[in-house]
């Protein structure tokens, strides 16, 4: 139990944006499942852009590093690209 009142401001701050968190993380792995799911490509890229969007949000605001979303943007790329026109 917090001993100060800022201390009891900042559990229920945290809880919050824990679970902001949680579900900012939620919709960015449906994205990512989305677009492994798309069966040709038209329908992968358009998935793509949407994921790209919401892996850069993400990152912004610090529920995922720079560099993961970098990473998941040119492996989902590179599977975009791949799948037969």
């Amino acid at each position: 139990m917090p001993h100060h009142k800022s201390a009891a401001k900042r559990v229920i701050t945290n809880e919050r944006r824990r679970r902001s968190n949680i579900a900012d993380r939620s919709k960015m792995r449906s994205a990512l499942r989305a677009v492994r799911s798309a069966t040709s490509r038209s329908q992968a890229a358009e998935a793509y852009r949407a994921a790209t969007a919401v892996l850069d949000r993400t990152a912004s605001k610090g529920v995922i590093k720079k560099a993961t979303a970098s990473r998941h943007k040119a492996r989902l790329a590179l599977f975009v690209h791949r799948l037969p026109a």
